[in-house]
């Protein structure tokens, strides 16, 4: 079999495909230009090609595709929240996410999984139910469990933990996991099959403006002149708005996490502690992904440290105290673009033509697909549809916060 694979590799009958198009040069002008190619940078693009007929469309990226935060998360995907703009909106995400392998004709590893966020007190557990009531409200599926059914759900959990015994949790059976990566690659191979064009390596150095509007990008490439402009560039928002004169409300900090080498399947639904500041699942290989809360300062660096994995694994080993003889395999980080109320910002800015994508902070993966779906709306029409009109910039100037400080035992 090595032999083979190898002859097969080295035939020159039978070449790699190329699905993802080389970076091309550059046009003078597009009707769209799109600053960040990771999964709502490429979603965005894919949905005006597809849904608006826009296709004269640059996605502009200084790394690579998917390179960022969307290589550097936990692939969850759920819905419940605690504010009604916020569960309606990741309800639509999670639909279009069901369905999303056979749009795009990618394998996008999704799997339904589960999701059971632990309460260790009774102020929690009041918390949990009045989500899970939001929630039903909605439609979405979210329950209560008592410990004898989440002993049930998770056999192996220490319900017994020391200082901290659980008392009930929040179950949310339609969470689901996707890979990170396919999400972006599925994206941006259909948007470029619309037109788009993907520039990787090319970076974003200012933007030219006349009046109240962006007539230019500058690039490390050169500039090009843009119809409309959207950021989408996670951790970085705040620096790339600030090259508009646009100061956003957002700070930036690390969120690390981490896997062990791989073991037999024991752990179906994702495990989420609100007292440990942990949550674990088991991916489809098998290894423990393991992650926790941002770190408590700013910081542009995606390195990571040894204080986090000690805590990271304290926590997991309460929760299932066998795993103490896993190995770590790696470890890593990402940057969170957090705002004041855990919200992000989305639709229109102080200048005509450029429209923000930014403060997803820690939920961006699972928000992808909608953010994507809205956007492209709000672009194509110049107008904001009535999902993400809560979101916008002006709230935080009008005091109307989509506050979901909360939302989770952890940042996920």
């Amino acid at each position: 079999m090595p032999f083979a694979l190898l002859k097969y590799g080295l035939s020159r009958c039978h070449p790699a495909r190329e699905e993802i198009p080389q970076t091309p040069e550059l046009k003078p002008s597009y009707d769209v230009v799109i600053i960040g190619a990771g999964g709502h940078g490429v979603s965005l693009a894919y949905y005006l090609a597809k849904n608006h007929g826009i296709n004269n469309v640059a996605v502009l990226d200084k790394g690579y595709l998917g390179g960022g935060n969307t290589a550097r998360n936990t692939t969850v995907i759920r819905s419940n929240y605690i504010t009604s703009d916020s569960i309606q909106f990741y309800a639509k995400s999670m639909r279009l996410y069901e369905s999303l392998a056979n749009e795009l004709d990618y394998n996008l590893m999704y799997s339904r999984r589960g999701q059971i966020t632990l309460s260790h007190s009774d102020g929690v557990s009041r918390a949990l139910r009045l989500r899970a009531d939001s929630g039903t409200f909605h439609g979405e599926c979210n329950e209560i469990l008592d410990r004898k059914q989440i002993k049930e759900l998770v056999p192996t959990l220490n319900l017994d933990i020391e200082g901290h015994p659980i008392l009930c949790g929040l179950w949310h059976p339609d969470a689901a996991t996707a890979r990170h990566d396919a999400v972006a690659w599925g994206y941006a191979i259909r948007a470029c099959e619309r037109g788009v064009e993907l520039h990787q390596r090319t970076q974003v150095t200012g933007f030219k403006v006349e009046g109240n509007k962006v007539v230019g990008v500058e690039t490390n490439r050169g500039t090009i002149a843009a119809g409309q402009v959207v950021q989408c560039v996670a951790g970085m928002s705040s620096i790339v708005a600030d090259m508009a004169g646009i100061k956003l409300p957002i700070r930036t900090y690390p969120l690390q996490a981490m896997v062990t080498q791989p073991l037999k399947p024991f752990l179906d639904p994702m495990v989420s502690s609100t007292a440990m500041h942990c949550y674990i699942s088991q991916s489809g290989r098998g290894e423990l992904v393991i992650g926790g809360g941002s770190d408590p300062y700013e910081l542009y660096n995606t390195r990571s440290t040894l204080d986090m994995k000690e805590s990271l694994a304290a926590s997991a080993l309460e929760m299932f105290p066998f795993i103490g003889d896993l190995k770590i395999l790696r470890q890593w980080a990402g940057i969170t673009d957090m705002t004041p109320d855990y919200s992000p910002i989305m639709g229109t800015s102080p200048l005509d033509n450029y429209w923000l994508d930014a403060g997803w902070g820690t939920w961006g993966f699972k928000s992808t697909p909608a953010s994507g779906y809205y956007m492209a709306q709000t672009v194509a029409n110049q107008v904001m549809p009535d999902m993400i009109k809560p979101f916008a910039l002006d709230r935080f100037y009008k005091y109307k916060l989509v506050n979901e400080m909360g939302a989770t035992a952890a940042s996920h």
